[in-house]
């Protein structure tokens, strides 16, 4: 495949890995990100990173690259079936999944394929574009784009806080009453491993999250959680910055009682048309929740 130079129309506003992913499909993710690092993928003749957010007239080089055949999918029934159990909704602008726990978003670092990767097995002949992501270990409503409009309207909506967001949530110990909002600012950083963590910085960006007690046991406390913010691992680390670490989070849980699995589930969206999307926690949570409620108040 020659070099190719495309000038950006529809696609404003979408990430340029996104982008990439999309028009060199039989190309390896990892062979992707390596084009952008060295500089082999530019915008109007200049590096940019692959997070990088493409703009009308943008001119892209694509370099030159070995496409290679269609390799038939490794994805098991057994998985396409999952994922086709967990939508909740879906038109032609938009799909809702309550999304399984241990099921990245996407593909990539190491993971074969993700939740959009499925999704694009089950109906190819369907767009299928991320609007926001859920760490790999909540599960819970995630929305994903059928058109290219739907998309930039929610991305847009995310940007300015105009969607409300509800997760469920259980922590260690015994959750106050009396704390209720929780503002520390937040900063991304990376471990020598190559592994994203967050921690709180009084020079990072500003984070709000909202707290609510559902019900208390013995040794730890359901939550409403409502963030006005969506940083990175935001409710993670706010609850952990309290002493009150969300439940099975091997990043920012220090003590408390054990769980297979993590206590987090985004339980309900509204979007800014007025349409609430909601999403309950799946036995395992469940389970989990009435192992730890113990004597409950």
């Amino acid at each position: 495949m020659p070099v190719r130079h495309v000038v950006i129309d529809e696609h404003e506003g979408q990430r340029l890995d996104n982008f990439l992913h999309r028009e060199l499909k039989n190309v390896p993710r990892s062979r992707v990100y390596q084009m952008v690092r060295r500089g082999e993928v530019r915008i109007n003749g200049g590096r940019v990173a692959a997070s990088y957010r493409l703009q009308r007239g943008d001119r892209l080089r694509v370099p030159p690259v070995q496409m290679g055949p269609t390799k038939q999918s490794s994805i098991s029934e057994a998985i396409l079936s999952q994922i086709r159990e967990a939508v909740i909704h879906e038109d032609e602008e938009l799909l809702v999944i309550n999304k399984p726990v241990g099921f990245a978003a996407h593909g990539g670092s190491g993971i074969r394929h993700g939740v959009i990767e499925i999704l694009r097995q089950i109906q190819p002949d369907e767009t299928f574009e991320l609007v926001h992501r859920l760490d790999r270990d909540t599960s819970g409503c995630m929305l994903v784009a059928k058109t290219r409009p739907m998309l930039l309207e929610l991305h847009a909506a995310f940007r300015e806080s105009r969607v409300k967001k509800r997760y469920d949530a259980v922590v260690a110990g015994r959750w106050p009453q009396r704390l209720r909002t929780v503002r520390h600012s937040l900063r991304r950083y990376t471990l020598q491993s190559g592994e994203r963590r967050v921690r709180i910085d009084l020079n990072g960006d500003k984070a709000r999250t909202d707290f609510e007690v559902q019900q208390r046991g013995t040794n730890a406390t359901r939550l409403w959680v409502y963030p006005h913010t969506g940083r990175t691992h935001q409710i993670r680390v706010h609850a952990a910055a309290e002493g009150h670490a969300v439940l099975g989070d091997n990043k920012y849980q220090r003590d408390g009682p054990n769980a297979t699995r993590m206590m987090l589930h985004s339980s309900s969206l509204k979007v800014p048309d007025g349409r609430r999307f909601e999403a309950d926690p799946d036995g395992s949570y469940l389970e989990t929740w009435i192992r730890l409620l113990g004597d409950a108040d």
